[in-house]
Formats: C-alpha cells, structure tokens, sequence
C-alpha cells in the first residue's frame, strides 16, 4: 500500500539543553472493518511504526470522500486503550463473576482442544457449535470460524440478526442486491432516506446527498419512526408508526396511479403487473394509509406529488427494514414506488439497499466450502437463548449445544431474548472460549478468555455494503500484549482438534491472494495498488436498462416470496402479501402492553463495539427511552426519570426522555449498552424477541409491545 511519511517536531527541555526530537508520522491507508455498509477508506496516521494517532476518511475514494464518522476518527482512543484483553485468562470463579487467572497460550489451546474433543466424543459433533458475527466485516476474520465448523462437522451458524429480512425485500423485486451507483445522490433532485439514520450510522449519505442540495437545489426526505438526527436535517420529515412503512408506501403509490404519475410505458417494458397492482391499488387510499401509518392525508399526497414530478429521485432504503417481522414485505413496497414512476431510468433515480450482488467472492478456501456436510444442523443464531436452554425446536430436534467458540460477536449483550440467553451461558455443563479485544459480557461468562487483535495489527479483504469498492487492509502496527488474530487461533486449534484443511496452512495474505484470484479479482498486489477498488457496474446494468436481474427480466410488483433467490424459508411465508400492502403481523399494542418499542442505533456506540471508549460513553451518556410528552404526563413521569419497561420477555430500566418528535404510543430506545449500565443489571435486548422472522429468517429488534411505567425504588 503506497504511504507518506512527514516529521513532526517535539521540543524536550533538559538539564538547561534544547533538543528537538523528530517523531516520524507515516500515513497508512486501511478500510474501517466494523458492521457498518460505508466501510470507509481510512488515511491512518502511523506513529514511529507502533501505534497510531488521527484517522481520516479518504479523499482518494470516491464515496467516502474524505469523511469518517467521529467514533472511528478517535480509534487511538480504542486500540490504545488500557483495558484491552492481552493475555489467555482461564475462569477461577463462578461464571459471570468476573474472577480470571493468566494462563498461557499453550494452556488455553489445550484446554479449548481438550474440552471440544471430549464433547465430540460424548456427544458427537454437532455438540460444538462455533458462533461468530459482524464484530469486524474482513472475510478472513470474519468467515475463517466457518472453515474449522465444516471441517469438523460442527453445528453450523445461520445468520439472522441483522439484513437477511431487507435483502430479501429488495431482491425479491429486482432480482438481485444491487442498485444504482449510491455517489448518484449528489445528483439526484429528490434524495429519500427511508428506514435508516445515516448521520448516526452512515455518515457518507449525507455527503452526497447534501452535496446535491448544495449544487442542485435538491430536496432531502426522511421517512422513519421518530425525528432523528436526520430528519432534523431533512427538508420533508415523513413520522410513521413502526412496522407501518407498506401502508405508506401504498398509499403514495395510489395516489401516483391516480394523479398520472405513473409512467405506464415504463411499467410496461420493465414490470410484470403493473395492471394489477393498480387495481389493488385503488382500495389503498391516502386515508386508510394514514389510519394505519400516522402519517396524516396531506403529507402522504404531498410527498406522492413531489415524487411524482421529480424523476431524478432516489431512494435510499435503509436496514430499518429488516429489524420488523413484516419488514420484506414493507423494504418491497418502498421499492416498487420507482419502478411506478420509472425513476430508475435516469441518473441520480432509483434505489439502493445494498450492493452484495457486485462481489462475487469465492471463499471456498476460507470458508472450507469442499468439506461442508448439508446432513450437519445449521442452528439459527438470534435463537440462542433458546438453543443454550434445550429448545427442542430451535435445536432442530437433534441433541444440546456443550461448548463453543465464539469470535466477532457479544451475544450476551446483542441477543435477543436475553433472559433465555443468560440462563443458557449460565449452564454448568457449556463450556465456552471467547476471543476478544475486551472484556466483554459475554467474555465475562466464558471459561477460557482469549485476546484477539484488531483490524489495524492483522491483514484482511473488505467490501463496502453501501457502496462499490473493495480493499485490502494491511497490517499498519503490530498488536500489544500476546494478541493473536483470529485466524492464528484456527490455525493452532486445529491440530489439536484433528481438523486438517489447507486454509490452515496459509497466511491471511495467502488467503486473500487465492481468494481475489479464485473470485476474477487479480490478485493481493493489484488490489493493494488500487488501494480501493471501485466495481461499480455501467449505467445500463445498475439502472436495470437491459433488464431487471429475475429471468423474465421484469421487475416484480407480485413477489414470490414461497421461492426466495436465497436463504431457507422459515415463519409465515404463505400470509406474506405478494403485491404491496401493509401485512399486520407486527407484534401491536394491546390492553396490557399500550406502547411499541423500536431499539434504534445510536451515533457513537455501534452494537456494543465503542462501549469501551470514553468519548463515546460521554455522549451517549445513560441508557434512556424517549416517549411523547403526553404520553409520559399521562403516566406522571418527568423528564430524567428511571422507568422500567416491561413484556413477556423480560423488564429492563432506562432514564425517561421527553421527546415530541414521535408519534403517541411509540419508545425509543437508541443503541445497545451494556447490560450493567441498567439498573439491575437487565438491558434492552431482555424485551426483544427471536421468533423466525419470514420469509428466510431474521431478529425484529424494532418490533416490540411493552409496558412503562415509573421504576420501583430500590
């Protein structure tokens, strides 16, 4: 990777003598590997070869272009940080306890060896079952785990948390997850943001899009759950009741019929049913839209006419879809609105979700694709809490879990269902290693601990979710303490585990270079002369002028969603609506349980990475849930108050803040922060549930009925 080096300056006084010391700053170059779609070029300042100082987004990539979100600009302040995990801890007090002994790495790889193979052997292989996630976005840290599981016959991972519900919602209609270049924001006319907050979490949105309402005159609409960061910078604020988005969009979509909007040649040449969804169509007015959404009549024809006149509009579809149980279905009727218009013909229109159809990336070496055994259960991963507990169902009727590895991931933080998840982790008889970079809750309940290196001290191969390029991230410094990446872990576990694979045998540059090949890639060189590597498609193939990507070619108003492109299909698929519509299935309100809860991200925390950092801890401050003024008087709670929420599932208590910019009957609860910032220990995720989420699987987070009222005095 090419670099420039400058010299600073430091001046030092002694014994009455001036000498200036130089202190050599290289400036590297990575890409931010956390689970965010930006992925975001990085310039690193590289301090004297051993650590770093200020990190920026990159000029020379075009859609990071030069910005980066504040939490990443501190990332000294993370991987410099005093608590780091640097040695092997072996538990010596009761799990959750806190109470650790330094061990070797020996010690640790033996023990970890030890404990697995006598679980095979008592309980055959699936007892084991490696489980890992978006902790870092590299594909040799991140899917290595999945190589060790296929090779050993271990209990397969099945991932659903996060954006399985909006890829499905938005390939079910163009065939593919791929949409128009996202940089063509800054020429767009109509920028919609839907169902994400990028200024908390997608910072390089409102780049572009507010470069086109600086060079354009454009307009900026935001359509969510609450007045959030970015709707407060948006031109037209679209408040809607969670779980309400088809109702909407159908709503917009009938006045566009109506008023002639429509551009029925388009519809014609690109759409299977445009017919049909008319008439289905005419029973879904602007009023009975409204009765279910919120929003009121005048808003939802307003925004329908400005969408209707603005053919550069572009909709920028976000993963707050994916966090509903109706959440495919409603990502589907937000995208359809361009294939009514036919936005998708001109630059700066159409939509875009994400971009995983562009890579094509064969981790057969990485993943150890040649040894995967189909007859092996794939256990869904926001079932933990049941599958740790002995849920017949969630195990797939085969026998218990007994040890794990766990990498990338903080489950007893994350998961849903947190108190199956705690009683599960509590069990005396599960043994669980977990390798990370702190000391987390879910490493606070492990018996080995092992401490894990991070995106800066390792090599690994990155793509950008919202956007076109992919990179290689080199090592800039090497790692404190006895830090070993993930891919080191593997590699000295499986001898001791009889797990023989030649991905254990290469170096993670050797991984990437075979993967970059074996993928029409080139190779690690060429990639690391590109520095980022920019695989946008033409204007035809990203705008679908030749066709949509399902094999009629059409893009598809009725979706089948009984036949998904992808996944296994699980939950109610056959009471999914095939046109848009609104599909009833969210968890509502009811007599005991009046509010629906959404637990959206914050803007310096990211899942639980960023927990640890001090500037981060300071303005997110405490956990709290913000509720309407009204509704909050008329359960005579004050501003600053503690609140308990509560539902089937569990209570947790957060500090009440009164907040008008969302609809009567609706909380908000930003981020996930630790479980033992809440007052008894429970957070957030003690209310979320893990019921299968249709049509392939998924974790509603921001679908939730629940009570509140005034928390109990200690």
């Amino acid at each position: 990777m090419r670099s420039a080096v400058r010299y600073f300056g430091v001046t030092n006084w002694d014994m009455n003598q001036h000498a200036k010391i130089e202190t050599k700053i290289e400036i590297r170059h990575s890409t931010c590997p956390h689970d965010c779609p930006s992925a975001c070029a990085l310039d690193v300042e590289v301090v004297e070869g051993r650590s770093i100082g200020r990190v920026r987004g990159s000029k020379k990539q075009t859609y990071t272009a030069g910005v980066v979100c504040a939490k990443v600009a501190r990332y000294a302040e993370r991987i410099h940080h005093p608590e780091r995990l640097m040695y092997p801890l072996r538990r010596t007090g009761a799990k959750g306890s806190g109470q650790f002994a330094r061990i070797s790495w020996d010690e640790a790889l033996d023990e970890i060896g030890h404990r697995f193979n006598q679980a095979e052997r008592e309980f055959g292989a699936e007892s084991i079952w490696p489980y890992y996630y978006a902790g870092t976005m590299g594909l040799v840290m991140r899917d290595g785990l999945n190589r060790l599981t296929h090779v050993k016959k271990y209990s397969r991972f099945y991932q659903t948390i996060c954006a399985n519900v909006g890829r499905i919602g938005f390939a079910i209609g163009t065939g593919k997850i791929a949409g128009v270049d996202p940089r063509e924001m800054a020429v767009s006319d109509l920028v919609v943001i839907w169902g994400t907050n990028p200024v908390n979490t997608q910072v390089n949105v409102m780049t572009h899009a507010a470069r086109a309402r600086k060079e354009r005159g454009a307009k900026i609409a935001a359509v969510d759950i609450y007045d959030n960061e970015t709707m407060k910078q948006a031109d037209i604020k679209i408040l809607l009741r969670p779980g309400t988005d088809g109702a909407f969009a159908c709503g917009v979509m009938h006045v566009l019929f109506r008023d002639g909007y429509a551009d029925r040649a388009y519809m014609d040449k690109y759409t299977d049913c445009p017919d049909e969804l008319e008439a289905h169509l005419k029973t879904r007015t602007p009023e009975w839209a409204s009765a279910i959404s919120g929003v009121p009549v005048a808003e939802i024809e307003a925004f329908a006419k400005l969408v209707g006149e603005t053919k550069r509009t572009f909709f920028r579809l976000g993963y707050g879809f994916t966090r509903s149980r109706n959440g495919a279905a409603q990502m589907h009727a937000a995208n359809c609105i361009p294939a009514v218009t036919g936005a998708w013909q001109y630059e700066g229109g159409g939509a875009f979700f994400n971009n995983y159809a562009l890579w094509h990336f064969n981790e057969s070496i990485i993943e150890g694709q040649d040894a995967i055994d189909q007859t092996t259960r794939a256990l869904d991963q926001s079932k933990i809490g049941r599958i740790l507990t002995g849920d017949a169902e969630a195990l797939l009727g085969k026998g218990p879990v007994k040890a794990m590895l766990i990498q990338n991931t903080n489950p007893m933080t994350v998961a849903p269902e947190q108190a199956l998840v705690r009683q599960g982790f509590a069990r005396e008889d599960l043994f669980v290693a977990v390798h990370e970079q702190f000391m987390t809750e879910t490493a606070e309940m492990a018996d080995i601990v092992l401490p894990a290196t991070m995106f800066m001290e390792h090599d690994d191969l990155y793509y950008g979710g919202g956007h076109q390029h992919i990179s290689v991230g080199p090592k800039l410094i090497d790692p404190p303490g006895e830090c070993r990446s993930n891919h080191q872990v593997l590699q000295a576990l499986a001898p001791r585990l009889g797990a023989s694979h030649r991905g254990f045998e290469m170096t993670p540059r050797e991984l990437i270079d075979a993967t970059l090949k074996l993928s029409d890639h080139g190779d690690i060189a060429g990639l690391e002369a590109d520095l980022w590597r920019d695989l946008q498609p033409d204007f035809r193939t990203s705008h679908y002028l030749d066709g949509f990507a399902h094999a009629d070619g059409k893009f598809h108003f009725k979706a089948d969603w009984a036949h998904p492109p992808f996944g296994k299909t699980m939950g109610d698929v056959d009471q999914m609506p095939s046109l848009p519509d609104h599909w009833a299935v969210i968890e509502h309100s009811d007599q005991v349980h009046p509010f629906r809860l959404a637990t959206s991200p914050s803007r310096s925390f990211l899942n639980t990475t960023f927990n640890e950092t001090p500037s981060s801890q300071a303005r997110e401050g405490k956990a709290s849930v913000m509720i309407h003024p009204l509704d909050a008087a008329s359960l005579d709670i004050a501003d600053g108050e503690a609140v308990t929420l509560g539902n089937t599932r569990g209570e947790t208590t957060l500090i009440a803040t009164l907040f008008e910019g969302v609809r009567r009957g609706v909380l908000i609860a930003e981020s996930v922060h630790p479980n033992k910032s809440h007052v008894g220990g429970r957070g957030i995720n003690m209310l979320t549930g893990a019921e299968a989420v249709a049509p392939i699987g998924g974790a509603a987070f921001h679908d939730n009925k629940v009570w509140i009222k005034k928390a109990t005095a200690a």
